[in-house]
């Protein structure tokens, strides 16, 4: 019978990990949230190094733009008009047919989270804003699991191990999330390619090192680089006193929204609405774009339905989640969804 472990013999070679470590790795779970330019990169990474169950997390879909630094996708993933996540999932089980690959086309959120980040090992941020990250900081700590922060921007990348009781947690570091346009995006300021791998090639090490070996020995600084300019700093954190949560175990993040709920696409023009029951909703994709296709162009798959009805580009997908592009009033979003989708 051939040896399952062979694949990954150049990895276990190293003094670092050696067999057991390696046999570590692929019994591990982790979850990945985000799958752009940093979740990409990390989840490829991550599935070649033999993670035994991948759960990828990505609540958007594809664009061209994306091309220029997610490196999973490629022109027809575009063409065939899927979720990141899954397009995603199918090259990564092309690449790695021994683990398991989760694929989870969702929003994380306060309604979602337990369901989504349950059971995992790890957690790697890949996300683009700061209310998801503290959301995934709040589970990590009262789950006692880790989690990697990462983020990258322009030219420069950030980079961060959260150990739950063992150093500064991600509150203690930043306090609050900024506010919406407080802060640059990619949409906004663009983001060199080398920046994102850069960033998320740490994330991937630092996750490896807490898979295989004892956690501390993570690399407990927070890492900024900028690539353009080839400078790198590591900042030690302690003295940062203690936020709520590593205090006083309160989790503010984790409260339950009751209800619809928007989000604001920070420079993409666009509005994300979902509500608490999308988890177990499934629309009739036939029925809805026989509706729509008076009003304007519409495709689907078994995935997601988009419809361009000018002024507005309208991704629904299949739990009923959708995006509104053509507009960042959350309430004019809301008018959108109920007159074109219903409820």
């Amino acid at each position: 019978m051939p040896d399952p472990f062979f694949r990954y013999v150049r990895q276990s070679q190293l003094p670092q990990i050696g067999p057991e470590g390696q046999k570590k790795i692929s019994a591990s779970s982790v979850a990945v949230v985000g799958i752009g330019a940093l979740g990409s990169v990390s989840a490829n990474l991550l599935a070649r190094s033999g993670v035994g169950r991948l759960r990828l997390i990505d609540r958007d879909f594809l664009e061209l733009q994306n091309l220029q630094r997610q490196v999973l996708y490629d022109e027809d993933d575009l063409k065939a008009n899927l979720p990141k996540a899954v397009a995603a999932g199918r090259k990564l089980q092309k690449i790695n047919s021994q683990i398991t690959i989760e694929t989870e086309p969702s929003d994380l959120n306060a309604e979602t989270i337990d369901d989504l980040l349950g059971g995992m090992d790890l957690v790697i941020d890949g996300t683009d804003n700061f209310e998801t990250r503290f959301l995934i900081n709040d589970f990590s700590l009262r789950e006692e699991i880790p989690w990697i922060y990462g983020a990258a921007v322009g030219t420069e990348g950030l980079t961060y191990v959260i150990l739950p009781g063992k150093g500064p947690c991600l509150r203690c570091l930043f306090e609050e999330a900024p506010g919406i346009g407080t802060f640059a995006t990619c949409e906004t300021a663009g983001i060199l390619a080398p920046a994102a791998h850069w960033v998320a090639s740490f994330q991937a090490v630092e996750a490896l090192k807490i898979l295989a070996a004892p956690p501390e020995l993570a690399d407990r600084r927070l890492w900024k680089a900028d690539l353009w300019k080839k400078e790198f700093k590591a900042m030690e954190v302690g003295g940062f006193p203690q936020c709520s949560g590593c205090a006083g175990h309160e989790f503010p993040y984790l409260l339950r929204e009751k209800g619809v709920r928007t989000v604001t696409l920070c420079g993409r023009n666009a509005v994300q609405i979902f509500r608490p029951e999308e988890r177990t909703q499934h629309l009739d994709f036939s029925d809805l774009a026989q509706r729509l296709s008076t009003l304007g162009r519409v495709q689907y798959n078994e995935y997601l339905l988009r419809a361009s009805i000018a002024p507005y580009e309208i991704t629904v997908f299949q739990n009923g989640r959708a995006i509104i592009q053509g507009t960042a009033d959350a309430g004019q979003a809301k008018a959108v969804y109920s007159k074109y989708i219903g409820g």
